[in-house]
């Protein structure tokens, strides 16, 4: 990846954005002054040959003074994979946030949703920052990792997802995360208006069953059967072993002479009605 742009003096670049501000004020605390100004002259003479990023360390080739470039590398402490689930959680349920970042913007208040999960997006001190370069200079920041750091903040304004990528996540891999998350929104909210239906449809047919079942008892339609029956379930044969309903009753409680009598006289009766029942039954329609 080549050099970016000639970078100006921060301090006279108008309307900063707040990212690219609180990354240049981490390195402007660095108390060596005029180390700082000889890193700014080789970010703005093009003294940086390339940045380079390999998963969330910076990789960068500065010229300095001998033939051959110095190889620099600058990194960030990631956030854990439990970290970032999190951070996408909190990014999702806030619908401003996820339609800034799907759009490409990062939102004003975003350090917010770090800072509430125990977390922040930038670096404290410089101590925070790894970073090696192979020049002979001892100093750490030395005028090459210095001239990365400005560079940096040149490709923050431009992209200001790299700072997330510095902790372990890419845009790609963000607004994937947030998508996805969206998307099981809808579908936990589509499921749940469909369960809400299946309730509803539910309690109706439960009311119209306590309804219906709640109806005055019709004695002239209770022994009507209004539903068709199928023909071959339906077989009408007398009992086989001819017993009545007095049978199942037991003994009639009077003296055994009357008794006796009653008994004989209601067999008559009930072996009439079950005749008649029989042949009712079996009757075909003419």
């Amino acid at each position: 990846m080549t050099t970016a742009n000639t970078l100006n003096n921060n301090s006279n670049l108008p309307q900063q954005e707040w990212w690219v501000i609180r990354w240049l004020e981490l390195l402007d605390s660095y108390r060596f002054k005029k180390r700082l100004e000889r890193a700014r002259n080789y970010a703005r003479e093009g003294h940086v040959l390339s940045i380079e990023f390999s998963g969330f360390e910076v990789l960068a080739k500065v010229q300095g003074t001998e033939p051959e470039p110095y190889q620099v590398s600058l990194s960030l402490e990631p956030f854990t994979d439990e970290d970032w689930d999190f951070i996408i959680q909190s990014l999702s349920e806030k619908a401003i946030f996820s339609a800034q970042l799907l759009s490409g913007k990062m939102p004003d208040n975003i350090e917010k949703v770090f800072t509430d999960n125990g977390l922040s997006i930038f670096p404290f001190r410089l101590s925070e920052v790894h970073s090696h370069c192979t020049c002979p200079d001892k100093a750490n920041p030395c005028k090459h990792i210095g001239a990365i750091y400005y560079q940096l903040a040149e490709r923050f304004r431009e992209d200001p997802f790299i700072i997330f990528q510095l902790r372990g996540r890419n845009k790609e891999q963000i607004l994937e995360g947030l998508r996805n998350l969206r998307q099981q929104q809808i579908n936990q909210q589509e499921s749940s208006l469909n369960n809400s239906q299946e309730i509803v449809n539910y309690h109706q047919e439960n009311e119209d069953k306590i309804a219906e079942e709640n109806q005055p008892l019709d004695v002239k339609q209770f022994w009507q059967y209004q539903e068709p029956l199928d023909p071959s379930l339906v077989v009408i044969v007398p009992p086989a072993d001819n017993k009545t309903v007095l049978d199942v009753l037991g003994r009639i409680p009077l003296a055994y002479e009357d008794a006796k009598v009653v008994k004989d006289y209601l067999q008559q009766i009930y072996q009439t009605v079950s005749q008649q029942a029989m042949m009712t039954a079996l009757r075909r329609d003419e």
